[in-house]
């Protein structure tokens, strides 16, 4: 199956209301052409200097975002063109990445990004984190961020129940957000092995990388 067919049979699938990312991490840019000659427009990296390599060759209609964890010493690498970051997972990320955003006049869309998952290695605010984040007049102050929405990463197992119960946590942990950010809209949750649950589950963003482009290599 090629790229172009993956993408037709996914989008075919995905409710109105979910955006598709397009995991490009790791692959070529004639993948991303291929994807992007077949009418896709968002594309999620993890890495910053490899989505800037991206950025700079490729279309100035691509939205991309950044989906890894992010170093707050990369940010300025990036604030010029990112359409959002998914991984923002402390105040002074956002602080730095308001920082940034403000030498390029711009306004950052970021997500807020939640740890579920039962794996100490996923990255992410906890409830405590979250309201002392929610309730610091520090955030008020940053013009140059606009918080959109949640996201996180489900446990990485065969166990359904368990990777629902992680995304009905993180649901509720957005509808909590919306109250303090009313304009939130975007619950990123779901990549190519769950997106099916997160979204009966409330996704309105998925990640999917090998349904599209294949196994990596």
């Amino acid at each position: 199956m090629s790229v172009k067919d993956n993408l037709r049979i996914i989008k075919e699938s995905l409710p109105a209301h979910v955006t598709l990312v397009a995991v490009s991490k790791t692959k070529p840019i004639s993948d991303i052409q291929e994807a992007y000659a077949a009418g896709q427009r968002i594309f999620g990296e993890n890495k910053i200097q490899e989505m800037t390599q991206k950025w700079e060759v490729l279309p100035k209609d691509i939205d991309w975002h950044m989906i890894g964890h992010v170093q707050r010493n990369k940010v300025k690498y990036m604030a010029e063109y990112v359409s959002l970051i998914h991984g923002v997972d402390s105040l002074k990320l956002l602080q730095e990445i308001n920082k940034q955003a403000k030498k390029h006049q711009r306004v950052i869309p970021c997500l807020l990004q939640f740890h579920i998952a039962e794996e100490a290695s996923k990255f992410g605010f906890d409830e405590a984190e979250f309201n002392d984040l929610i309730t610091s007049e520090n955030i008020s102050a940053l013009q140059h961020i606009k918080i959109v929405g949640c996201m996180g990463m489900a446990t990485f197992t065969e166990d359904q129940h368990q990777i629902r119960r992680e995304f009905r946590t993180l649901k509720a942990l957005f509808d909590r957000a919306k109250i303090k950010f009313p304009e939130i809209s975007t619950l990123s949750m779901g990549m190519s092995g769950d997106y099916q649950i997160a979204i009966e589950e409330g996704s309105t963003m998925v990640r999917l990388g090998s349904s599209i482009f294949g196994s990596r290599k």
